[in-house]
């Protein structure tokens, strides 16, 4: 007997009438049902999207391939109970955390973990309150914001102050871990920040290291992986570069990485929005006609204008 595929599956909830407990001698296509297709559809959104990053890419699929098989073993009536999600995304700034948190929410949907695919994204500001009393309201409505979908919180590191005897984070956190372990089931919590931070962070809170199964460090992008994502910003945006402005940026991207606040693919993105200020004031400067190429193309004088090229120091 061959079930070459099966109906969407909500982890925790009674099997519909309509997909009946298999034989034990039954084969399933884990890849063949709806869900499946639509995760592959995310997978493939992220290979195209994402430059770099093979390990984060890496745990995404083992995450997926994991709910994949629980599905197909509640089909069978095997144990199947629900994994815990909530996850660390460990990184530098502009390195894909909160892409990679909005491609986890809609593979979690599909898959039947959460009931849409949402990320509710806070930081400290909007957990933690300054006075008695109101801490527990905030942290609470972003709670109820981010139910049956996912609750981001960048700069996570930032909830714990021990250094501040009346500072209210602590409060925050405690609430985090109750509604954790009560929501398991229609909420998952990602916490973000610098890999650093992040290790003295959880160290700090044990309660909250529990419950996190999911540690994924994001890397640093290489000067050719930033280059890459230039083209990809570049050409969504109807631009392209000259040889020689490619090869400047190229020059600029090792400059402007040893100096301080670089953010990888935000730093790139503005940089890239400089650039365009750049090549619009030269070609306003022009007073004459311009066609469609030298709206498009910039070039190595749109690069090499920028200050880091002029005065060594960041624009």
């Amino acid at each position: 007997m061959t079930a070459p595929g099966f109906s969407l599956h909500r982890p925790g909830a009674t099997a519909a009438p309509e997909t009946p407990t298999l034989d034990p001698q039954a084969k399933v296509d884990i890849q063949a049902d709806e869900a499946a297709a639509r995760v592959r559809e995310v997978l493939a959104a992220v290979d195209a999207d994402l430059v770099g990053l093979a390990g984060v890419k890496r745990r995404i699929r083992e995450i997926a391939a994991l709910l994949m098989v629980d599905r197909a073993r509640a089909r069978f009536g095997l144990s199947a109970s629900r994994p815990s999600l909530h996850m660390s995304f460990a990184g530098g700034p502009g390195t894909g955390k909160t892409t990679v948190a909005l491609r986890m929410a809609e593979i979690l949907h599909a898959l039947g973990y959460l009931r849409a695919p949402r990320v509710h994204a806070v930081t400290r500001d909007d957990l933690v309150g300054q006075f008695i009393g109101h801490t527990a309201p905030k942290t609470k409505e972003a709670l109820a914001r981010a139910a049956g979908g996912v609750l981001f919180i960048d700069e996570a590191y930032y909830l714990y102050r021990p250094d501040n005897e009346r500072d209210y984070g602590q409060e925050a956190i405690e609430i985090l871990l109750q509604e954790m372990e009560s929501a398991r089931a229609s909420l998952v919590v990602i916490f973000a920040g610098y890999e650093d931070r992040m290790e003295t962070f959880f160290s700090s809170n044990p309660g909250l290291s529990s419950r996190v199964a999911h540690h994924i460090q994001f890397e640093d992008y290489a000067t050719d992986e930033l280059a890459e994502i230039a083209e990809l910003m570049l050409t969504r945006d109807d631009y392209c570069f000259t040889e020689g402005g490619r090869a400047a940026f190229l020059e600029y991207l090792e400059r402007r990485r040893t100096m301080p606040r670089f953010a990888n693919a935000r730093s790139v993105r503005n940089a890239l929005e400089r650039a365009r200020l750049r090549q619009a004031n030269r070609l306003v400067a022009l007073s004459g006609q311009v066609g469609r190429d030298d709206l498009m193309l910039i070039t190595e004088e749109d690069i090499r204008r920028s200050r880091i090229f002029r005065t060594g120091t960041r624009d």
